[in-house]
This record gives structure tokens, C-alpha cells and sequence, in this order.
């Protein structure tokens, strides 16, 4: 895989969440390719397994798809072809990491396929809980599919769809899913966008020169110079055309749950989802944490990159001195040094570096965004230790993460969470801090601005927290990950 560590996919983020999926669309611009590439560089951070992006060519009536595994640079840099095939003024985008269906490069979206009522191209980000059901039900019935993902499923129930339209095909196949979604389509006359009935996903809308542009995030409108115009409503379908935007509700209104996470981590710091700027909440996150767990220290040091805006507000609040005390190593994916046991050892040095002049001696609070089976926090807390630190305190800006996600978050399996097995004194001589502390969930929905959580209505998506799910989990069994899709595909 082109831009992949040599050391596998697994080795420098094990212990931590993955990104889920990005996607982009854009509407009847001349540089509709360009743009579409430029925007999911923006989106990069949701993604760093594959990019696509198909295009529609009205001049020849075709549909162009230039998919392809690694980065959006190593896809669709100067020294490929593949930006200058993208033809066309409509254009829908993917960047990708594999949650359901696995690493095929038959499964890198946008997944084309022509139906009765012509081509339809599918970026998606999220998770459906009932595709192994309905993939079930599909294929036993003729389907043949050509990837284990999930998305193929929504493309299969659309073709097989009496509706005489298109947009009706692809309303009457998201109808019979569940699960959390947030899509873009392309047909040879429209640009569609979609948020599931809960809003667990992002989507939102946007203008250039004219264009409609939808997007998960504001950050790829600002990358080409597009005005935000609002979030895609939870449950709202959105049809462009030449004539304009059509706004639908197809679907039975349900509690809006956006997923909190996407404040903690997931979104960039300077987008603004659901009128709240991620950077200002994760700093809001920062001083909620420090009003709940100070400590006793000379200074404040985030584990970068995430931490760093919680580490900022924590610092400010608790009125102690902000360094980074940990350098990241941006470029360590590219290392070409051989994994041997030691350098195995030795991984999350590669990636983060101590700054012995600012440690040593001294009482240092590490912020962080999360600990999910706690193995990197503990080499952490280690090397700031060997660097001379005097004490460790670690602080984290989310609550302990107990349960799975099934909603487009790739999670270890419940056991493996740290939090799900130990109490917090548990974790913390795990990690081998002198103290550690988790915002709480009420403290966490303070900083979002909406006051404590409310059992009956929380205002998000927390099951990762709770294990309050919203969404039905029809695929899953006994607790556990969310059953692997069928492997037809991967089977030549």
C-alpha cells in the first residue's frame, strides 16, 4: 500500500481510535476534480488508508473513478495521472479507514455501480449495524458482491429497488439499514447528500463560485475558499441539480445523538461542526478537567497532536505554564527501519520525543485525549519519567472508554479496553502515573454547552462512555465486535 509504515497498520496507533471516513462532493464546477482532491486533503486526518474520487464527464456521458490505496498525495500527486483524469464538473470524494469489511482494495470508495436507472457513485462515512444481515438476505437471493464493505450493501438495496427513480431507489434502500451514516452521491444529473436519522455523523453544506459542495467538515470548505452555509440536518436528504438544492425528511424523525467524539478527536481543530468551533470545545474540555482534577505541578504538557488543545485549557485554567514537553515525529510512517523486537520496544520513541530540558526536575500534568488499552500511555508516562520528570500526573479529556463503537469508529473489542477491565487506581499504577484523573461525563457535557447529561435524552452520542447505544447493533453478538462481513470477495 502505497505510503503504508513498513512496520504494519497496527504497530505506531494500536492503542489508539481510528479515524473513521471522510467524504466530499462538489456540484457543477469547471475544476470539480481538483477541488475534490484538494478537499480531501482537508479531510486527510479522517483517513489515511485510501482515497477516491469519481467524477462525471456530461461532455462524453461518462462516469470516471480513480480509487486508489495510501494517501491523497501518493493518489493523486504530480507524479500520477490520476488528478488529470477527473473529467467533469460534478465529483464525489472518499477518504478512507477500513471499520467493516477490511483493507481489500476492492473496497476503497466511492463504490460505482450502474443501475436501471443509470450510475450511482456512494462515498459513506460511518457504520451500518445491520449490513451482515441484509448481506445475508442479498445474497441468498442472487446478489453478487464485489467487496466486504458495508456501503455495497446500500448500493445493492437501491438496484434492487421498484422505485422508478434514482433518489426513491437510494431513500427506499436507506430505509431498511441501521446504523450511522453520513453520504454523498453522484448520479450523471445530481449530487445527493444524507445524515442517518440521529445525526451521529457529520455533513455539512457548502458554497464556491455557485457550486454546492457538501463535506464532513468545514476545514475541506476553507481549503478551497467555499462559504459554510449550515449543517445537513439529522435525517435531512438533500438533492443539487442544475436547478438548485431540494431538501427532503424521508425518515422518521428519531433523537438527534452527534457523536461527542468528534469534539474529543476525531474533527480537526479548526472545523466548526454543529455551531461549535472543536478547537474552543476541546479547550472548554481543558478547563472543565482542571476544575475537576487539578494537581500539583510546574507545568502542562499535551500528548501531541490531540492533546493539545485540552492541555491549553487546562493549563489556563489551572493557571501553570504550558510547554511541550513531548515532540511528535510527523514522518515516522515513512521510516524504513526493520521492526525487531527492540525497535518494536522503542516504537512510540519514533514517534514522540521527550524534551528533557523542559522535564527534568519537574512536576509535569500530561493531557491527553483518551486511553484506550493504555499501552501507549504507559510508555509515555515511562519516557517522560526517564527524562528526568520528577512527577507524572495524567489527565484525560474524555470519560474512561468502556465500551465499543459500532457507528464508523474502529475500537478494540470491549475486553480489550483498559477501562472496561480496571477502576481508575487499577489504570493508574497500570500506567505507572502518580496520579490520574478522566473528566467526568457531566464535566464533559458542560464544556460541549448543554449542562449535565440527561439519562432519559443525552444530547450525544456517548455509548463508547456509556454503553448507551442508540442505534439497534442487529449484528452484533455476545458483546463483542461487530461480526465481520462475509469474505466472498476476498475469496480468488
Amino acid at each position: 500500500m502505497t505510503g503504508e509504515s513498513p512496520f504494519g497498520p497496527d504497530f505506531f496507533q494500536a492503542d489508539s481510535l481510528h479515524d473513521e471516513c471522510g467524504v466530499f462532493g462538489i456540484f457543477d464546477h469547471a475544476d470539480a476534480g481538483a477541488l475534490s482532491v484538494l478537499g480531501l486533503h482537508a479531510l486527510q486526518h479522517r483517513g489515511q488508508e485510501a482515497a477516491g474520487i469519481v467524477t462525471y464527464d456530461q461532455d462524453h456521458g461518462q462516469f470516471i473513478p480513480e480509487r486508489h490505496a495510501g494517501l491523497v498525495g501518493d493518489a493523486f500527486g504530480r507524479n500520477t495521472s490520476a488528478a488529470g483524469n477527473l473529467k467533469g464538473r460534478f465529483a464525489v470524494g472518499h477518504v478512507r479507514y477500513s471499520t467493516a469489511g477490511g483493507s481489500n482494495p476492492r473496497n476503497i470508495q466511492p463504490i460505482f455501480a450502474d443501475l436501471a436507472g443509470g450510475g450511482l457513485a456512494v462515498a459513506h462515512n460511518g457504520n451500518l449495524t445491520n449490513a451482515h444481515g441484509l448481506r445475508t438476505e442479498l445474497v441468498a437471493q442472487g446478489a453478487i458482491f464485489q467487496s466486504t464493505s458495508d456501503t455495497e450493501t446500500i448500493v445493492h438495496l437501491a438496484a434492487r429497488s421498484a422505485c422508478p427513480r434514482l433518489v426513491e431507489k437510494l431513500i427506499d434502500a436507506l430505509c431498511q439499514v441501521e446504523g450511522a451514516y453520513s453520504l454523498v452521491a453522484l448520479t450523471s444529473k445530481k449530487l445527493i447528500g444524507v445524515r442517518d436519522p440521529h445525526g451521529v455523523r457529520p455533513l455539512v453544506l457548502g458554497r464556491l463560485e455557485g457550486a454546492y459542495i457538501l463535506a464532513s467538515e468545514t476545514c475541506a470548505l476553507d481549503i478551497i475558499g467555499a462559504q459554510f452555509v449550515r449543517d445537513i440536518a439529522p435525517g435531512e436528504l438533500v438533492v443539487i441539480t442544475e436547478s438548485g438544492l431540494e431538501s427532503h425528511f424521508p425518515f422518521k424523525p428519531q433523537p438527534h445523538r452527534f457523536c461527542v467524539f468528534e469534539y474529543i478527536y476525531f474533527a480537526r481543530p479548526d472545523s466548526t461542526l454543529e455551531g461549535r468551533n472543536v478547537y474552543e470545545a476541546r479547550k472548554r474540555i481543558g478547563n472543565v478537567l482542571a476544575d475537576e482534577s487539578p494537581a500539583l505541578a510546574d507545568l502542562v504538557v499535551p500528548v501531541p497532536d490531540s492533546g493539545v488543545p485540552a492541555a491549553l485549557g487546562f493549563a489556563e485554567q489551572a493557571r501553570i505554564p504550558f510547554e511541550l514537553g513531548i515532540i511528535r515525529n510527523h514522518y515516522v510512517g515513512r521510516t524504513f527501519i526493520e521492526p525487531s523486537e527492540r525497535i518494536r520496544h522503542l516504537g512510540v520513541r519514533l514517534k514522540h520525543s521527550p524534551n528533557r530540558a523542559k522535564l527534568k526536575g519537574k512536576r509535569v500534568v500530561l493531557v491527553d485525549d483518551s486511553i484506550v488499552r493504555g499501552t501507549t500511555s504507559r510508555k509515555i508516562v515511562e519516557m517522560v519519567r526517564d527524562a528526568g520528570a520528577e512527577q507524572v500526573h495524567f489527565r484525560v479529556a474524555s470519560p474512561p472508554t468502556t465500551h465499543s463503537c459500532f457507528y464508523g469508529v474502529d475500537t478494540p473489542t470491549t475486553d480489550e479496553l483498559l477501562a472496561h477491565r480496571m477502576d481508575v487506581e487499577e489504570m493508574r499504577q497500570f500506567i505507572g502515573a502518580d496520579s490520574l484523573a478522566f473528566i467526568s461525563m457531566n464535566g464533559l457535557y458542560r464544556a460541549m454547552g448543554t449542562g449535565e447529561r440527561i439519562a432519559k435524552a443525552p444530547a450525544f452520542c456517548d455509548a463508547c462512555f456509556s454503553g448507551d447505544y442508540p442505534i439497534s447493533l442487529s449484528d452484533q453478538e455476545g458483546g463483542k465486535r461487530q461480526r465481520q462481513l462475509s469474505l466472498l470477495a476476498d475469496v480468488a
